[in-house]
């Protein structure tokens, strides 16, 4: 059934009193808590129909199962971080069940869908799956990406955008679709073109451009156009673009600033000063174009990192940080869109955060920020960059130095970076076609081992149901976890410990622990896939230092119980409370509230 607010407000008040297992026979709202009932394997696929939705959307869900369960029933739990807000019971008819579900219309909430096969008053297996309920993607973004747009079929397409729809992506960067950096669509008269080369010389195809925007936006994902803002290649003085508009290594003008790129493909790139008003215009006008012929919802902006002392056609010193601003500012006037910059290595951050018209703040991480302790340094700062107002994306590439050859991502690596960003507040660049492993987008030399498939899933799912403890406007808190037992808690990231750290929304602490008790390495990349996976610690004793008095504890880990939120107990005395984390392996999250 469907609840309004109210009931759902009466609804999860009796169901605090009353955590049951279905058969207990509570005389109120029944609540099924299945910590320790191992699946049996009965579900196969849970999934939604869309990545995100619009407040006033109905959810609908569809759940495969593999095997048949005899008087099986499905029941459904709906959450809103530890409080039960609805339940529902659906017809297990067939090997494929779906139903829709109408969410509060509350904009910006995170829910987490709890989906357990009964049978005989027993539960049989349980799947959870997480809803987002936002109006705007930027508010939580959770960025994808793709980098091939060869001829490609339907099914082919459609694969893709299923695949990151279940991760709940809700925005894709279109890597190096384009024709040239300077000329990103190519025409043939006032059309566009069929097909292209991109600057690798790989092919493009104009109908897997259309096909992948078509179907990104059938899914509630926004299709972002990537492009450099100051790029060109040699020899565009024939297309249009000005010497004089030229960014040089010398005063003199003799030695213009250049990406330079492997010989087999179609060019370097020539650098131009972004500040330059007629280089903004020229530029500008290349994307108008795009943007009149594809239905793109917004750039991705890119550069290249700090590039040194450079110089102006004119012998002047040219800034480029404030020249990245100026540019966006002159391009959002121009073109209305959604607009993304990529500080790589957080060049130009400080300036573009506060200044620039950007949707959330992107950050591609390199070697002056390698130890996890780095990655939240990032992301704290982009939060006092933008004064708490935007979030954070970070683009941070895997297993760098195996990606050089064949073989797999490192589970472990993977998992402890991505609890790292998320529980500091942010979201990572991973998932496109493949996964990312260099900053040249197209490299699939690693391929996802099917455990970290299935664990990313439910990690995705955590970020997403419980975005609004995560990612939604917190501040930082004094609150300290400490040992109480064995288990060695520390405020820094240290080897053979476990990493803790607060964060604080509207009254409450949010406090998290990072597992590096079994850690090789302290470096986030783990760049040669070595991390070692941790052993899972149990019924951790964690002490809490407060002089306020704790109301209730909630629990939550992608690690444990399929992420879904567990309600502890504790003491509180002499200005601390102590409790047990009931399963640490990569991270858990408290949630404490006070009287």
């Amino acid at each position: 059934m469907n609840l309004n607010r109210k009931k759902m407000k009466a609804a999860a008040a009796a169901a605090i009193s009353c955590f049951v297992m279905l058969a207990a026979g509570c005389s109120e709202q029944k609540e099924i808590r299945a910590e320790t009932v191992e699946s049996q394997g009965i579900m196969s696929r849970l999934s939604t129909d869309k990545a995100a939705y619009r407040p006033g959307d109905k959810v609908n869900f569809t759940l495969e199962l593999s095997k048949a369960e005899p008087k099986a029933k499905i029941v459904v739990q709906y959450r809103h971080l530890g409080e039960m807000i609805g339940e529902q019971e659906v017809k297990a008819d067939g090997d494929q069940i779906k139903w829709d579900w109408a969410p509060p219309k509350e904009d910006g909430t995170g829910y987490m869908a709890e989906v357990f096969v009964t049978a005989g008053g027993e539960v049989k297996d349980h799947q959870n799956i997480a809803v987002d309920v936002s109006a705007d993607w930027s508010k939580f973004p959770r960025y994808g990406y793709l980098a091939d747009f060869h001829s490609m079929s339907e099914e082919e397409l459609a694969g893709v955008i299923e695949r990151l729809n279940r991760f709940h992506i809700n925005g894709i960067q279109f890597y190096d679709w384009q024709y040239k950096h300077h000329e990103p669509l190519k025409m043939d008269g006032n059309e566009p073109a069929p097909e292209w080369p991109d600057i690798a010389n790989r092919p493009v195809a104009l109908d897997t451009v259309k096909g992948y925007i078509e179907r990104a936006h059938s899914k509630n994902m926004m299709a972002m156009n990537y492009n450099l803002l100051f790029g060109a290649y040699e020899g565009a003085e024939a297309d249009g673009v000005k010497q004089e508009w030229a960014l040089y290594k010398d005063p003199t003008q003799t030695n213009q600033d250049k990406h330079p790129l492997p010989d087999s493909w179609a060019s370097d790139i020539m650098l131009y000063d972004p500040s330059n008003a007629e280089w903004q215009s020229y530029m500008i006008d290349k994307e108008i174009e795009v943007f009149k012929h594809l239905k793109f919802d917004g750039w991705h902006v890119d550069q290249l990192g700090d590039r040194g002392a450079l110089w102006n056609a004119k012998g002047e010193s040219a800034k480029l940080t404030q020249g990245y601003v100026s540019f966006l500012k002159a391009a959002k006037e121009k073109l209305d869109v959604d607009y993304v910059m990529n500080a790589v290595g957080q060049y130009g951050q400080a300036f573009m955060a506060p200044q620039a018209p950007l949707e959330f703040l992107y950050t591609e991480v390199w070697d002056g920020h390698p130890k996890y302790s780095s990655l939240k340094d990032i992301i704290d700062q982009n939060s006092r960059f933008s004064k708490n107002k935007l979030n954070t994306v970070l683009a941070a590439y895997m297993n760098y130095d195996l990606a050089d050859a064949q073989g797999e991502f490192n589970t472990p690596g993977v998992l402890l970076t991505d609890a790292v960003i998320f529980a500091s507040g942010g979201s990572h660049l991973e998932l496109g076609e493949n996964m990312l492993a260099k900053e040249y987008f197209p490299n699939k030399n690693l391929s996802i081992p099917a455990e970290l498939e299935e664990q990313l899933t439910r990690y995705y799912d955590f970020l997403t149901a419980y975005q609004n403890i995560l990612r939604d406007g917190l501040e930082e808190s004094d609150a300290v976890a400490e040992s109480a037992g064995a288990v060695e808690v520390s405020e820094s990231a240290e080897q053979g410990n476990v990493w803790s750290f607060a964060k604080r929304k509207e009254g409450s602490d949010i406090v998290h622990f990072i597992n590096f008790s079994d850690a090789t390495t302290m470096d986030w990349r783990d760049n040669k896939g070595e991390q070692a996976v941790p052993a899972e610690l149990r019924n951790v004793d964690i002490s809490i230092q407060t002089e306020r008095e704790v109301a209730g504890i909630m629990f939550a880990s992608p690690d444990y119980y399929n992420g879904s939120p567990v309600k502890l107990s504790f003491e509180q005395q002499d200005g601390s409370v102590k409790l047990k984390l009931p399963g640490l392996k990569y991270w858990d999250l408290l949630q404490i509230h006070y009287k």
